[in-house]
């Protein structure tokens, strides 16, 4: 879901603790860059689901863990190398699918927009954009209001 809905790389996936998923009235949002992304159901459930049943927590070296996915050493995170495997494992096209993501999301909104709601750069997102023929160029972004 963090791949193919907000082209996260795995490095920033096993990076997520659970203090970044925000529960507001009835929403479920993930902070991965400023403000905090809306998060879509069924995949809230799921994330709700993951945040009640996060492996490697039942352990003694790990019961008080913060990371989403927490490794199987005391205090760490799980590596994007395992992780990688695992969804490799399941045939889930990791880099094609994140490409894919964010090819789509800069098509759908500007790109500075993008780049601040899921943390990266504005120049990457900016080419990205114009790669994949977006329209939103000329944006300019700010208070229009005057």
């Amino acid at each position: 879901m963090l791949v193919l809905l907000y082209a996260q790389p795995l490095t920033r996936i096993v990076r997520l603790t659970t203090d970044d998923v925000l529960r507001e009235d009835d929403e479920v949002l993930l902070r991965l860059g400023d403000p905090p992304s809306p998060v879509p159901d069924p995949f809230a459930g799921l994330l709700l689901a993951h945040l009640d049943q996060r492996p490697n927590t039942k352990t003694a070296t790990n019961p008080n863990a913060r990371w989403l996915f927490p490794g199987r050493r005391a205090g760490q995170s799980m590596t994007s190398n395992t992780l990688e495997l695992r969804l490799r494992h399941l045939d889930f096209p990791t880099q094609r699918g994140r490409t894919a993501a964010i090819r789509h999301l800069v098509l759908q909104a500007p790109a500075p927009v993008v780049a601040r709601m899921l943390g990266y750069h504005d120049e990457t997102t900016a080419r990205l954009a114009a790669e994949a023929g977006g329209t939103w160029r000329h944006y300019a972004p700010g208070d229009h209001s005057r």
